[in-house]
């Protein structure tokens, strides 16, 4: 879908957001019935926060415009597969629809790893379209991750 670019790219800036404050470059944002409810990137190392992933930031800001915790009607864009943490708060809120980036070999529970998304276990099922501006994220994060490595090995801290 096209519109699906749109806020994919709005996620991608949010990530180039994040990387600028040195973070993981990972960026969401929150669509309710067309309209951007909320945007945000990965906080953790500023705010000293391990639950300060990009989505959640996202649907926590949501919930607060929206003066309500079911958001049924909202879709998230994210530049990366969830983790199990944030697809469990997708899953709390009743997210309608999930649009992501880069697949998460590491971490991914949309798919990759594990599926939070349609396990017929949970009580919510979730619509989930991947590998929107796929590339795009997933370059944003091998540079960072790069440069990081590189950097760390200018520094003489190596990858130990």
């Amino acid at each position: 879908m096209e519109s699906d670019t749109t806020y994919m790219m709005m996620a991608l800036d949010e990530a180039r957001a994040a990387a600028g404050i040195g973070e993981v470059p990972i960026g969401a944002v929150v669509v309710c019935d067309g309209a951007v409810v909320s945007r945000a990137h990965n906080r953790r190392e500023v705010d000293t926060d391990p639950t300060a992933h990009a989505e959640l930031l996202a649907i926590r800001e949501a919930s607060r415009r929206l003066g309500r915790w079911r958001l049924s009607d909202c879709t998230v864009y994210v530049t990366l597969e969830p983790c199990p943490m944030c697809a469990g708060v997708m899953h709390q809120a009743r997210i309608e629809r999930l649009v992501y980036g880069a697949t998460d070999p590491k971490a991914g529970a949309v798919g990759t790893l594990y599926d939070l998304s349609s396990d017929e276990r949970l009580n919510h099922r979730f619509e989930v379209t991947a590998g929107v501006l796929a590339e795009e994220s997933a370059m944003m994060l091998r540079d960072f991750f790069g440069d990081l490595r590189t950097k760390r090995q200018d520094e003489g801290m190596g990858d130990e």
